[in-house]
């Protein structure tokens, strides 16, 4: 309540001050020193209080800080103490300080002192007023004769100038002259009585014709030791009179001081009361600011005292907690807190001796437990350590990716885990080969188990692709086999058919239709056989890519041509986004696995009995990152349970395929760095995806020999691909 009250309390007391000072008359008065000194300690308490809450608050945070907490309160009191130290005697001091100064000044800001100003000020300006009005009726007077006597004779008369001298002399002047301006406007002199060596454009200066004029005299003092006068005496001449009479030096210095002090006493009495608040707000400024010294000393007091304390609690906690190693730093003089820290220290030391044993016999535990730990994570093998309940207590990084496990998987049944791994511990074999699906994919496990300590340890790998490769890798052996035994009878038998139905055609008389029938299927079989040993041979040796720049577009737009005209009834569809990107490829195998891709997707529409909307294929070319992807999507029935089974030699859903194009299709992507995915298509239907690394293929780069000798045998062929 206090915090809150103690602002509303110093504003209303600044909002009755201010009304005070603005209402307290015209601005040259001065207020009464007691009201003043009144609200100067009205305001310096407001704010000194302000200042004391505001450093309590401080204080209490502080102490918050502190290892102590709550309970540490010398902060508080040490800013209690400093306050009320510092507040007492500073506003004494400047509370009558406040008195002594305005009562000091308070004269010179009376009636008294500005009545005797004026006077002095007055006195000497009598003075020279006398001065100029005498020398006014003189230059009035003297211009008058010279213009009387100039009009019967010149200056260059004998006569003129002891007139001009009677002129001079008879009226007590110092200084006279007859001074004509020309046309280039310089001053020259004509005639001249007494005068010293000053220059005639400081007696007539330029500035001062336009007023003369007008025919009135200028009369100043301002050379400082005469009293000077000016008039014209012919306006057609261009002549002017300038006389002059010799004063005191000290009076007219004493006359401009007079005036002098008088502006300043005048601008600093219409001020007094703005110096006065000055005063005073600069006595509360410095009260406030030993206040803060104070305050300030306090707080780094309590600081050095707290510090030591707040240490010796911290390194205690520490201690509590488990850190022998906690010290506190001893303060070199022999004081209570020195030896207390001191005997800290010693028990902190001992302590970590009787420990030390202990902490090298288990690191060498930690150790082992952690050198078992980097073996589990680094091997590419999964491991699943399960106790004598068959929960699972260990899990490694291989074994979460081949089984998609997630972090919770430690502490859950492994018949949660994976039911198949669980029936292995139920076998008496120790290595099994198990049969899982895993993401909705098949997978196959090669797993061993071995006993430890009550608990089980299982050790498996994904044998999925090595499986896979086994099976191509025999099948390709299969199809070499079966392509050499083939091959070789095929042309007999077709040149053999031909000759029959070329040289007995016509000579079978009974029933020669079926005879032509019988041969032209045995030509057209033996056809449709070699087909098949061209792709088990296409199968079993593919060639060796020859890499060279390729415009991918140009090879895509080939292979949907082909079928394209094939099938009108089917919507083909081409989008490179207005790209024409270039890949380093062979542009024979690239082409011929985009063929084998579009034809698969025209038998899969052809085939599909339900399909009831016209067919769709859509080729879609992107280069994102680096990365060249090539995706071909269609509307038919879409991809089996088994679809990276596909890709394997001799798997096929089509009634006349022969399980190879796939095959084929994958073997050259992977020649080419790729990766070949299948997905469903969004709607139904198929996506093939073939995702290539232009880096890698740039990194391949092109036979240059080859390139020059080709390009020499096909001058037209061009490296954008054109074929």
């Amino acid at each position: 309540m206090v915090e809150i009250g103690a602002p509303l309390l110093t504003l209303l007391i600044v909002i009755v001050s201010y009304r005070i000072v603005t209402a307290s008359g015209a601005l040259e008065v001065t207020i009464s020193p007691t009201v003043v000194a009144l609200l100067l300690g009205a305001n310096l308490l407001a704010f000194m209080g302000l200042m004391v809450l505001a450093a309590r608050r401080v204080a209490l945070h502080r102490a918050a800080r502190s290892e102590l907490g709550g309970r540490a309160r010398l902060h508080v009191r040490l800013v209690a103490f400093f306050s009320l130290i510092a507040t007492a005697p500073t506003l004494l001091v400047v509370v009558f300080a406040s008195l002594l100064f305005q009562l000091g000044t308070e004269f010179w800001f009376s009636d008294k002192a500005r009545v005797v100003l004026r006077s002095s000020e007055s006195v000497a300006q009598a003075y020279v007023t006398e001065s100029k009005e005498r020398l006014l009726g003189d230059i009035l007077a003297m211009s008058g004769d010279l213009r009387g006597a100039l009009s019967a004779t010149t200056v260059d008369d004998p006569r003129f100038a002891p007139f001009f001298a009677r002129q001079v002399a008879y009226r007590g002047l110092s200084e006279a002259a007859i001074i004509n301006i020309d046309r280039q406007g310089e001053a020259q002199l004509i005639a001249l009585a007494n005068l010293d060596k000053r220059s005639l454009d400081k007696r007539l200066p330029l500035a001062t014709i336009p007023f003369l004029q007008g025919g009135q005299p200028r009369i100043t003092a301002e050379a400082g030791d005469r009293i000077e006068g000016t008039i014209l005496l012919d306006a057609a001449s261009r002549t002017y009179l300038y006389i002059s009479r010799q004063s005191d030096r000290d009076v007219l210095a004493q006359a401009a001081r007079a005036r002098s002090a008088l502006g300043d006493y005048v601008a600093t009495v219409d001020r007094a009361r703005a110096l006065q608040l000055r005063f005073n707000i600069l006595l509360m400024i410095v009260a406030l600011a030993i206040l803060g010294i104070a305050i300030w000393v306090a707080m780094t007091v309590a600081d050095r005292l707290v510090r030591p304390v707040n240490e010796l609690v911290a390194a205690a906690r520490r201690v509590a907690a488990g850190d022998l190693s906690a010290r506190v730093a001893v303060n070199p003089g022999a004081d209570e807190i020195g030896t207390l820290g001191s005997a800290f220290n010693r028990m902190t030391r001992k302590l970590g001796e009787q420990t030390g044993a202990l902490v090298s016999a288990n690191s060498q535990l930690e150790s082992r437990s952690a050198f078992i730990e980097a073996v589990l994570a680094g091997v590419t093998a999964g491991i699943i350590s399960v106790d004598g309940e068959r929960r699972v207590t260990l899990v490694n990084a291989s074994a979460r990716t081949m089984l998609a496990l997630d972090e919770a998987a430690e502490g859950k049944a492994l018949a949660e885990v994976s039911a198949e791994l669980d029936k292995v511990l139920d076998s008496a074999d120790r290595e099994v080969v198990v049969q899982t699906v895993i993401d909705g994919e098949p997978r196959t496990l090669a797993v061993r188990s071995v006993a430890a300590e009550g608990a089980q340890v299982l050790t498996f790998d994904d044998i999925t692709q090595r499986l896979a490769d086994q099976r191509r890798a025999a099948w390709a052996d299969v199809a070499r086999r079966i392509a050499h035994e083939i091959k070789n009878p095929l042309t007999p038998i077709q040149l053999a058919a031909e000759r029959l139905q070329r040289r007995y055609g016509k000579e079978i008389t009974s029933d020669p239709g079926v005879f032509e029938r019988l041969t032209a299927t045995i030509i057209r079989q033996v056809g449709d056989m070699r087909r098949i040993v061209d792709e088990f041979s296409s199968f079993a040796r593919m060639p060796k890519p020859a890499f060279r720049h390729e415009a991918i577009v140009d090879i895509a737009r080939q292979a949907m041509f082909l079928q394209e005209v094939a099938h009108p009834a089917i919507s083909f569809s081409l989008d490179s986004e207005g790209m024409a990107p270039t890949m380093v490829c062979d542009r024979r195998q690239l082409g011929q696995a985009l063929t084998n891709l579009v034809k698969n997707a025209v038998e899969a529409i052809e085939e599909n009995d339900d399909q009831h909307a016209p067919g769709v294929i859509a080729m879609t070319i992107r280069v994102e990152g680096g990365r060249l992807r090539i995706v071909l999507a269609d509307n038919g029935p879409g991809l089996p349970a088994e679809r990276e089974r596909l890709t394997e030699p001799y798997i096929t859903t089509r009634k006349r395929g022969t399980g190879l194009g796939l095959a084929i299709v994958r073997k050259i992507v992977e020649d080419h760095l790729g990766t070949l995915a299948l997905r469903d298509r969004p709607g139904g239907g198929t996506m093939v995806e073939l995702d290539f690394d232009l880096e890698s293929l740039a990194s391949l780069g092109e036979d240059p020999a080859a390139t020059d000798a080709e390009e020499a045998r096909f001058p037209a062929l061009k490296r954008s691909g054109a074929g």
